[in-house]
């Protein structure tokens, strides 16, 4: 068997999807995909672009390199597998800030580094950014108070999970869930535990083989004024929160 069909087998495994859920993913049969790996035969070049992407690995690590012999996190950190950040910038050399919006959050999972897709997207310059890429994200639902409808958060593309820190935020883009804003609560071999900061919703765990990209935290932009009434309901569902785990404490569960 080819390092090419044994690291799709692995890949596969780790993100424990079936051959039919990837192979629908990669718009192939499931047949023609048990045939790549399996290695009774190769992917053309078209399909191969596709599967790196998929698996976020590069061509290179592909087929040359076994990758279950590396942790993925530390694969990730690697400098050469990096798909190129595809970047915008103005007549004037600015590094345009690209608007994803809200209504097409889930078209950017397919189109995340498609140079055609993000060159689409609208755009606006902010001066005080600089000294990085950045991209602006929509902000939804109650798990990150005050932001939620209306407001977009401002991400700095992370370079290497090394620079993750504890208690901050980030925008998480990861296959199954999306795009989330979330908190940092700690780093583990193979995962990251996050938090929202409206206690009502309980951490979880991201796999570091869901994690497409990661931007940390640089500013918001708010479209809409804070209504108070959201503001106070949302710390009437935080104080409910913390009764129900002080309960939970008491009666030993």
């Amino acid at each position: 068997m080819s390092i090419l069909a044994e690291n799709m087998r692995y890949l596969r495994a780790q993100l424990e999807y079936s051959q039919q859920k990837t192979a629908d993913n990669l718009l192939i049969t499931r047949g023609r995909y048990a045939k790549y790996e399996d290695g009774a035969s190769e992917p053309p070049l078209e399909i191969l672009i596709r599967i790196s992407k998929y698996f976020h690995i590069s061509i290179d690590l592909l087929v040359s390199v076994n990758v279950r012999k590396y942790p993925l996190d530390k694969i990730m950190k690697l400098p050469d597998n990096r798909i190129v950040l595809p970047v915008n910038v103005d007549s004037a050399g600015e590094n345009m800030i690209e608007i994803i919006p809200h209504k097409a959050q889930m078209g950017y999972l397919s189109g995340y580094n498609d140079p055609e897709y993000i060159e689409s997207l609208q755009n606006i310059t902010l001066p005080f950014l600089r000294n990085g890429k950045y991209r602006a994200f929509p902000s939804s639902g109650d798990s990150m108070p005050p932001y939620g409808e209306g407001t977009y958060i401002v991400g700095k593309y992370l370079e290497s999970l090394n620079d993750l820190k504890k208690k901050k935020t980030y925008i998480f883009i990861t296959r199954n869930e999306g795009i989330v804003y979330k908190r940092l609560v700690e780093k583990s071999e193979n995962s990251l535990t996050v938090a929202s900061d409206n206690t009502f919703y309980e951490p979880y765990d991201i796999k570091y083989s869901e994690i497409l990209e990661i931007w940390s935290y640089a500013c918001s932009i708010n479209t809409k004024e804070f209504e108070k009434d959201v503001l106070d309901t949302q710390v009437i569902m935080s104080t409910l929160r913390n009764i129900h785990s002080l309960v939970k404490k008491q009666n030993g569960v």
